[in-house]
């Protein structure tokens, strides 16, 4: 497999529609190119329980938009300048950037049954408490896709006028998926799959306005009260060693606090408040799901943990760094980790097994120092 470039990395500085401007005169060709990708999966009814019109999908997206300026007004206009600037509507804005939470959405409005084919990001993500990543704790994730997803993976160094400055893992058009600021808070998702979305706020959004915090138990507070329109797991950690797991569905929300044991989540619910809530899942992605919890626990079982160790969990190629195959087509499509009490970010782009990882500081215009499979931290 060739190796993929560095990761690209978009500085962006100022008001949020200064932001979103950049971002979208940036990647417009992209963006469109990636909107009507998925604009036309959701009019295809493999993931919405029957075929839509392209203007029944952005009705249901227009009637999100309320939901989103009531969230956060600031990471709206963000959204909407970007979407302005690439040439696409505040509606499409919403299916581009939350694509997941978006079909949950959908598949409440329309009914009937939850399609077979659903084919929605698998992440395999952990927090390593500071006991036991000697005194450093570290997050660490892949990013799962179904693999037309991985060319449209950036990073955004982001410096807003009023928020902490703040490393985002994402997709071109997409406000924010993982990511950690300069307060030392850093989060990180799991996909669900739930049967309760709503005409609410999309996570990508969600995730950006747990970013403004300057603690993890601000950033669980942020999540607790957004009016979420679908379901996923989020992963909280701050400088301090606090942590949290919230399987975050929009009717439910079942937390767990970070102890002196690594949480280590993946794509299916452990909590039986958010388990009532979850869709059924097809047989070979639960077992994806299943396989890549328990490889992850072995890996952390015992010992101390540092980042190499974090990063071979990632590159571990046997469940957890998923390499495209039929029918579902899900690959790694890269992968984070972060250490917030230092203020280190690492991101890679694609597969971890076959590509670096770069060290990345919040400095604007500063270079990445690449990490190569084996090396060191």
């Amino acid at each position: 497999m060739a190796k993929r470039p560095p990761i690209r990395i978009l500085d962006a500085a100022g008001s949020p529609s200064e932001i979103g401007a950049i971002h979208g005169h940036a990647y417009a060709d992209e963006i469109r190119t990636y909107t009507d990708a998925r604009v036309g999966l959701v009019m295809s009814g493999l993931w919405s329980g029957g075929p839509l019109s392209r203007s029944d999908v952005l009705d249901i997206a227009e009637s999100m938009l309320p939901a989103h300026e009531a969230f956060d007004i600031s990471i709206h206009e963000e959204m909407l300048a970007m979407a302005k600037a690439a040439g696409i509507t505040p509606a499409e804005a919403v299916v581009v950037g939350g694509f997941t939470d978006f079909v949950d959405t959908v598949r409440a409005v329309v009914g009937g049954p939850m399609p077979e084919s659903v084919i929605e990001d698998d992440c395999t993500a952990m927090i390593v408490p500071d006991s036991r990543a000697a005194g450093a704790g570290i997050f660490g994730q892949t990013w799962d896709m179904h693999d037309d997803a991985t060319d449209h993976v950036i990073l955004l160094r982001v410096h807003p006028d009023d928020a902490p400055p703040a490393l985002v893992f994402t997709t071109t058009g997409c406000v924010g998926q993982i990511g950690m600021n300069a307060e030392g808070v850093c989060v990180g998702i799991n996909n669900l799959v739930g049967i309760d979305g709503t005409r609410g706020v999309n996570w990508t959004s969600v995730v950006r306005g747990m970013l403004k915090c300057s603690s993890a138990a601000e950033a669980r507070d942020v999540l607790l009260g957004a009016d979420l329109a679908g379901a996923h797991n989020f992963l909280i950690f701050d400088k301090s060693g606090d942590g949290y797991n919230v399987e975050a569905m929009p009717s439910a929300r079942p937390l767990t606090q970070l102890a002196n044991e690594p949480i280590i989540h993946t794509n299916h619910t452990v909590m039986d408040e958010a388990t009532a809530k979850q869709a059924d899942k097809a047989p070979g992605l639960m077992d994806s799901s299943s396989a890549r919890y328990d490889t992850a626990t072995d890996l952390l079982a015992e010992g101390t943990v540092d980042v190499d160790r974090v990063f071979a969990v990632t590159r571990e190629p046997g469940a957890i760094c998923q390499a495209p195959v039929a029918p579902y087509n899900i690959e790694s499509s890269g992968a984070a980790v972060m250490r917030p009490s230092t203020g280190d970010f690492w991101a890679c782009w694609g597969q971890p097994l076959h590509n670096d990882y770069e060290h990345v500081s919040f400095e604007p215009s500063s270079p990445a120092t690449v990490v190569s499979p084996g090396g060191s931290a």
